[in-house]
């Protein structure tokens, strides 16, 4: 599995357990909305900087959205 596929899989995961919509999750990371759909759709590759924003807003650690739950 692409790291890209991994990170899109745990961010959408994560994002619903929290009971956030993407537009939400954008919302509190204060970025702009279509971008998480983005990442969730493997369209686009975050940043580091991005990663670590998304996880502060989801409460984990910026590895969880790394880490293959294979």
């Amino acid at each position: 599995m692409k790291l890209r596929e991994i990170v899109a899989r745990n961010l959408r995961q994560l994002r619903n357990a929290k009971g956030l919509s993407q537009e939400e999750l954008a919302d509190r990371a204060d970025i702009n909305r279509n971008y998480v759909g983005l990442l969730e759709r493997e369209q686009h590759a975050a940043t580091v900087d991005m990663l670590e924003k998304l996880a502060a807003v989801l409460e984990v650690d910026p590895i969880d959205l790394l880490r293959s739950k294979d």
